[in-house]
């Protein structure tokens, strides 16, 4: 019984990459690696296991794309730092925490990643308004219906999937792929 449990859950996330909205994930990449060449900075942001998410891959693009270049990106995880998110939390509110932080801390050109399953949340949906009050290009990776960041965010990369975690393996996958695509572009022609 447990090894079928298992098994339908390889498939159903299978299935979800099989139909993966490619043209929009080759966007992100080569956005990504042209904010990366340009020395601009890359912001990500979601809540409870999207921020681990946002928080992993920002170690990725510092340190892991750097290789024999030791060149990382400008990255930073806007869920990382507790003393700020809890000093915008009660100060301002909870709804603020990533787009206070944006509006300090970004400048036009820079790029933002938002992770979410359900695209509703309050938080993200201000930090994609403060983007694009600012003209920093933002794309999002979606789970459920997308929400309203769907909407909101120039680039949606929608995976239409009802469950959490598998929206949550995507996030990291998609960057994945991105770091090792940053990787292999590093090796090839840097």
């Amino acid at each position: 019984m447990s090894e079928t449990f298992f098994q339908n859950y390889s498939r159903q996330l299978q299935t979800v990459l099989a139909s993966a909205p490619w043209e929009e994930i080759s966007k992100l990449g080569q956005d990504v690696q042209k904010c990366w060449e340009e020395g601009r900075q890359f912001f990500l942001c979601g809540n409870g296991g999207s921020a681990a998410n946002a928080i992993h891959l920002a170690n990725d693009y510092l340190y892991g794309i750097a290789g024999v270049l030791r060149q990382g990106m400008r990255v930073h995880a806007l869920p990382a730092n507790s003393a700020i998110l809890t000093c915008l939390a009660n100060d301002i509110n909870y709804e603020q925490v990533f787009a206070e932080q944006l509006a300090v801390l970004g400048k036009a050109e820079d790029l933002l990643l938002v992770l979410s399953g359900s695209g509703n949340s309050p938080n993200i949906i201000e930090v994609l308004k403060m983007a694009k009050k600012m003209s920093i290009k933002s794309y999002a990776i979606l789970g459920f219906s997308g929400g309203r960041s769907k909407l909101l965010a120039d680039v949606p990369i929608h995976f239409p999937i009802q469950d959490m975690q598998i929206a949550e393996d995507i996030q990291l996958i998609v960057g994945h792929m991105i770091m090792q695509f940053l990787s292999y572009e590093t090796i090839s022609y840097r």
